[in-house]
C-alpha cells in the first residue's frame, strides 16, 4: 500500500480465462471452431493492453509538451479513454488518484453540459470547475470526442495542474472561490477544429503566467489528439468500427475481479478518526465504512465543518482518495476504470469539510483530501493487519512563490514558481516506510534544478531529515529538509500550504509517531504553516518535512537494521 498511484497494469489478466488449445504462436480468427471463444478472449485481452499503451502515450505526450513544471517534472496529470456514455474504459499509469478518479466522473458532466446535439468532429471541451472537474481551479480538464466514419465512438480526457489561474494565487487564503482565480465553466475550447480565441484572450488577461497557462491548454488538447490517432490505428488493425464491445469486456472482467478482491475484507462496519492541522484550527476527519459483498461505502458524518479558508474539499475529491484506499489495499494491481470504481461510494453531510459546496474556497483541497486515504486505510487496519501501513506525511508540501523585484524600477520581471515536495510514508507491516515519497498522490518531487530554471530562486539544500521517521519494528519513512531563497534583487511572497506540523503521522501497532514538520526563516523567525508570507531579500526559508509513523514495537526491530539506520545517518 505504499506504492503510490502508479499501480501496475499486469493484472489486466485478473479473472480472465487464459486461452487453451491451438499451437503456440498460431493466430486464429474470432469464431474459429477450433478455439473461437478462447481466441476471442485473447483478442480482447490484447486490445485491452493496447488501450493501456495508447493512454500512456497520451499522458507522455502531455508530459513532453507541457510548460508547467508541475506537469513535465512532477507528473501531476491524468489521461484516459471513455466510451460514448462517458464511462472510463482505461487510464494511463502516469497520473495521480486525485486526477484520475475525479476525472472518471467528469466526462459525464461534459456530455450533459455541452449537449449530445452539439458534439462535433474536431471539437475540444474544457473546464476547471472544481465540482464538475477535479476539485480546484488550478486543474484544467480537457475532453475531445473521437469520430469514426461519421459516428461518435469514444472520448479522450486529460487533466493537468497549471501554474496560475489569477485571483489571489495558489494558496489557502481566499474566503470564496471567486477570489481563487478564473472559473471556466464547461465550454468549447475548439469547435470543429477552430480554437476559441475569445476564451484564450480571457485567460491571457486574467493570469500572471499567460504563456505557460495557454501553452498547457494547447498541450492538454493536443495529447487527446495523440490518443485519438493511436486509437484509429488500433481500430484499423483489428478491423473494428468502435470500442463498445471491448469496453463491455473490460467492464465485465473488472467488475468480477473487483468483487473477488473485496472478499478479502469481511462484510461489516469499520470506523476511524484522524486529527490534522487545518487552517488555524485543527480538523477532525471521521469515517464509517460499510462493506458488503458488492462494494464499500464511506460516510464522513462527524467530520469537522467547512473552513473559512481554502482547505475545503469537494466530495468528488474525497471520493477519489477513498476509492484509491480501497483499491490499493485490496487490489493494488487492479486497473482503474468505470467498473472498478463503481464498487465504492461516499456520502457526507452538507457543511462538512469533505463536502464543500459552491462558492466555498477549495484552492488547496489536496491538503485535507490527501488524508482521506490514510483515514480509510486506518478503518480497515485491524481487518487487514498484514496490508495496511502506519500513517504517513499524507499531504504534499507544495508551495507557490510570487517573486517580485525589491526595486520596481530595476526592470526585473515578476515570476510565479510552483514546487512539489513530499514527506515520509508510513512504515509497512514488513517494510520500512519510503523516504520523501508522495503517498497517496504518487507525484514526483520536482528537481531543484528544474525549479531554479523556472524563476529567480535558489535551492540551497535538499536532504533527508534524520530522526524524522517514527520508531518501530519497521521504521517510518524520513522527511526532508529544504532551504531556499530568492536570487539577488528579488523577494518572495511565499504561499504555505503545509500540514502535519501540529498533528504528526501516527504509528501503528506500537510504532512511534513520525516527526512533525517545521517552517522558519534562516534567522529562526517562525513561519505559519498556511498562508502567504514574505521571505525578504537576503533571507532563506527552511522547510522540515514530516516523517511517517512506525509499525510495530521498536524493541522488535532487527539489530542489523538498527545498525544500518545509524550508519546511513537516518537515526542519530
Amino acid at each position: 500500500a505504499g506504492s503510490g498511484s502508479r499501480r501496475g497494469t499486469s493484472d489486466h489478466h485478473l479473472a480472465v480465462q487464459h486461452p487453451a488449445g491451438g499451437p503456440a504462436g498460431r493466430r486464429l480468427p474470432a469464431g474459429d471452431p477450433t478455439g473461437g471463444h478462447a481466441v476471442s478472449e485473447l483478442r480482447h485481452q490484447v486490445m485491452w493492453n493496447r488501450l493501456i499503451s495508447i493512454v500512456e502515450e497520451q499522458a507522455l505526450a502531455l508530459v513532453r509538451t507541457a510548460f508547467s513544471t508541475s506537469v513535465r517534472e512532477a507528473g501531476d496529470l491524468s489521461a484516459g479513454i471513455y466510451d460514448t456514455e462517458g464511462r472510463m474504459i482505461a487510464q494511463a499509469v502516469t497520473g495521480t488518484p486525485g486526477h484520475v478518479n475525479t476525472m472518471a466522473a467528469a466526462v459525464v458532466n461534459f456530455i450533459e453540459d455541452i449537449g449530445p446535439h452539439r458534439i462535433y468532429e474536431g471539437d475540444s471541451y474544457i473546464t476547471n470547475d472544481p465540482w464538475k472537474g477535479t476539485g480546484h481551479l488550478h486543474d484544467f480538464t480537457v475532453v475531445n470526442p473521437v469520430f469514426r466514419n461519421g459516428n461518435l465512438v469514444a472520448f479522450f480526457a486529460c487533466t493537468a495542474h497549471v501554474v496560475d489561474v489569477g485571483g489571489r494565487g495558489y494558496g489557502p487564503d481566499a474566503t470564496e472561490v471567486y477570489e481563487e482565480g478564473l472559473f471556466v465553466p464547461i465550454m468549447k475550447f475548439a469547435e470543429r477544429g477552430v480554437v476559441n480565441e475569445d476564451l484564450l484572450n480571457i485567460v491571457r488577461n486574467n493570469v500572471r503566467e499567460a504563456g505557460q497557462v495557454v501553452g498547457d491548454l494547447y498541450s492538454l488538447s493536443g495529447c487527446n489528439d495523440t490518443g485519438a490517432r493511436r486509437l484509429h490505428a488500433m481500430l484499423d488493425e483489428f478491423d473494428l468500427d468502435d470500442v463498445a464491445e471491448l469496453a463491455a469486456f473490460i467492464f465485465e472482467r473488472t467488475a468480477v475481479a473487483t468483487r473477488e478482491r473485496l472478499q478479502a475484507l469481511p462484510p461489516g462496519i469499520y470506523a476511524n478518526e484522524m486529527r490534522v492541522d487545518g487552517y488555524n484550527d485543527s480538523v477532525d476527519l471521521v469515517v464509517t465504512l460499510t462493506v458488503t459483498d458488492d462494494g464499500a461505502h464511506a460516510d464522513f458524518a462527524g467530520t469537522s465543518p467547512t473552513c473559512a479558508h481554502g482547505v475545503n474539499v469537494p466530495l468528488t475529491y474525497a471520493h477519489a482518495y477513498f476509492s484509491y484506499a480501497m483499491l490499493v489495499a485490496l487490489a493494488p494491481e487492479m486497473p482503474s476504470n468505470h467498473a472498478s470504481l463503481a464498487a465504492f461510494s461516499v456520502s457526507a453531510p452538507e457543511g462538512c469539510i469533505l463536502n464543500a459546496r459552491h462558492p466555498e474556497p477549495v484552492a488547496v483541497r489536496h491538503v485535507i483530501g490527501h488524508f482521506v486515504t490514510d483515514l480509510c486505510l486506518g478503518a480497515i487496519a485491524d481487518a487487514l493487519p498484514d496490508v495496511v501501513p502506519a500513517e504517513g506525511a499524507g499531504a504534499l508540501w507544495n508551495f507557490q512563490v510570487s517573486a517580485r523585484a525589491v526595486d520596481p524600477s530595476a526592470g526585473l520581471p515578476p515570476r510565479e514558481i510552483l514546487m512539489f515536495n513530499s514527506g515520509g510514508t508510513g512504515a509497512r507491516p514488513a517494510l520500512d516506510g519510503l523516504n520523501s515519497t508522495a503517498f497517496p498522490s504518487g507525484v514526483r518531487t520536482m528537481p531543484a534544478e528544474a525549479t531554479e530554471q523556472a524563476g529567480p530562486i535558489v535551492v540551497w539544500r535538499k536532504e533527508l531529515r534524520p530522526d524524522s521517521g517514527g520508531a518501530g519494528r519497521q521504521r517510518g519513512g524520513l522527511g526532508q529538509v529544504i532551504e531556499l531563497g530568492p536570487t539577488d534583487g528579488y523577494h518572495f511572497a511565499f504561499s504555505c500550504m503545509f500540514d502535519r506540523v501540529e498533528n504528526p503521522a501516527r504509528g501503528r501497532r506500537g510504532g512511534g509517531d513520525g516527526a512533525p514538520g517545521r517552517v522558519y526563516l534562516d534567522d529562526g523567525t517562525p513561519f505559519d504553516a498556511k498562508g502567504k508570507q514574505l521571505v525578504p531579500a537576503g533571507r532563506t526559508i527552511v522547510l522540515e518535512l514530516p516523517g511517517g509513523g512506525g509499525f510495530g514495537e521498536p524493541v522488535q526491530r532487527d539489530s542489523e537494521a538498527v545498525a544500518e539506520d545509524r550508519r546511513q545517518g537516518y537515526v542519530t
